[in-house]
């Protein structure tokens, strides 16, 4: 949402991830764990409520060349009494001066900055979207510091042009404005024809963006081209209504003089299936019953991981470490020779630093080798003891989801 993106870039990233898959199950999120949520369930006209939300206020284009002013209190950020959060975007100057002239518009941005802010797990809003030239509404957060040092995570964009995609996006040191990493999904309608849930499943090492549970794009330190990651600390949530700027364009005669973006909800969870890091479980895969394990508890270099009846001994305890390492025996996981391609083998070797040895564990209960960005997968779909593990694209399969017992 800070600067201007580029089209061409996403393009090609929308091509890479035209199709999608289905990333958060019933199961995972009956065992998500609330942390902070928003239902807007106030009276009609009642404004935000104060000690979960901040304004942003003015005219200076933000970074953007945006043409809204924009407003705080209740003229264009309101709960319409009927469960939902509406910001307002009006054809009208409202009195003010922006970095142009006389305002053209107003609108509003709200945000969590010292009230709340969240580091991991899964941050969704259902959102119906306005439909309009120059419109561009979005739901992200950011990092605080110096922008973009401290990173961005634009969770939903959509522009007034391009009204059947959103837009999915991060910032960073290196990867900012038109050289940000992101995709996109193309739903085949307006995204302003109905509600719709967005969403990233966010830890360590990985963010994943979801439109009504299904995957369209995923992020991780390889994807950043060799810059730094910056997306291992709190942010806080902003959502707002943007007019016009260097992204969406300009309105025109076309676009209506009322727009409303209205939220349903915000909700920020974590998953009981995602240890702490420092943590130490069996990890119990879900289709075979069995327990991920060093065969002969022997911690020797290139012992290649299996399942195994799960026992509660020192070959199935797994520590997942702050620097992404997953540990057992005084050894790290790892994918053998570095390799990134499917069916590259799962062992246990010493503890290096590398991109091999660098795993996160989902909310929804994948396994991901980061540098690969391959799931610890049991090969041929084994539930027999000894079933071996190896790396696979990510399907969603039942032989690649995994829960601490």
């Amino acid at each position: 949402m800070r600067r201007l993106k580029s089209l061409a870039t996403a393009a090609v990233v929308a091509s890479m991830f035209a199709t999608g898959l289905v990333l958060v199950t019933a199961q995972s999120a009956a065992q998500a764990a609330v942390v902070w949520n928003e239902d807007f369930s106030g009276a009609a006209g009642q404004g935000v409520d104060s000690s979960k939300w901040n304004f942003d206020t003015g005219g200076g284009g933000f970074g953007n060349s945006e043409l809204e002013y924009y407003n705080s209190g209740t003229s264009n950020v309101y709960q319409d009494g009927q469960g939902h959060l509406v910001i307002e975007a009006r054809r009208e100057s409202g009195g003010h001066s922006c970095w142009y002239g006389t305002c053209q518009w107003t609108s509003g941005r709200i945000q969590t900055a010292g009230k709340f802010t969240q580091a991991y797990g899964h941050i969704e809003a259902r959102i119906q979207v306005p439909k309009g030239a120059g419109l561009w509404p979005a739901f992200w957060m950011l990092g605080g510091g110096t922008w973009p040092n401290g990173g961005e995570i634009d969770i939903m964009e959509n522009v007034g042009r391009d009204p059947n995609t959103v837009y999915g996006t991060i910032h960073g040191p290196g990867y900012s404005g038109g050289n940000a990493v992101g995709g996109t999904r193309n739903i085949g309608q307006a995204l302003g024809n109905a509600y719709h849930a967005f969403a990233v499943d966010w830890s360590p090492n990985l963010i994943i963006w979801t439109i009504d549970g299904s995957e369209y794009f995923r992020a991780t330190p390889a994807s950043i081209r060799g810059n730094q990651w910056v997306f291992d600390h709190p942010f806080f949530i902003i959502l707002n209504l943007a007019v016009g700027g260097n992204f969406p364009g300009s309105p025109d005669g076309s676009t209506p003089s009322v727009n409303r973006m209205l939220v349903d909800y915000v909700h920020v969870s974590t998953s009981s299936t995602t240890p702490p890091p420092g943590s130490t479980s069996a990890l119990r895969g879900n289709e075979s019953g069995r327990c991920i394990d060093v065969p002969g508890a022997n911690p020797a270099d290139g012992g290649r991981l299996q399942v195994y009846d799960c026992n509660g001994t020192a070959a199935q305890q797994w520590t997942i470490g702050t620097d992404g390492t997953v540990r057992a025996l005084g050894k790290c996981m790892d994918a053998a020779a570095a390799g990134t391609a499917n069916g590259t083998a799962v062992q246990l070797y010493t503890c290096n630093g590398t991109g091999a040895q660098r795993f996160t564990l989902t909310a929804a209960g994948d396994l991901v080798n980061t540098n690969a960005n391959k799931c610890v997968d049991v090969a041929g779909h084994g539930t027999a003891n000894g079933s071996q593990l190896q790396l696979w694209d990510c399907t969603g399969g039942a032989n690649q989801k995994w829960t601490k017992v």
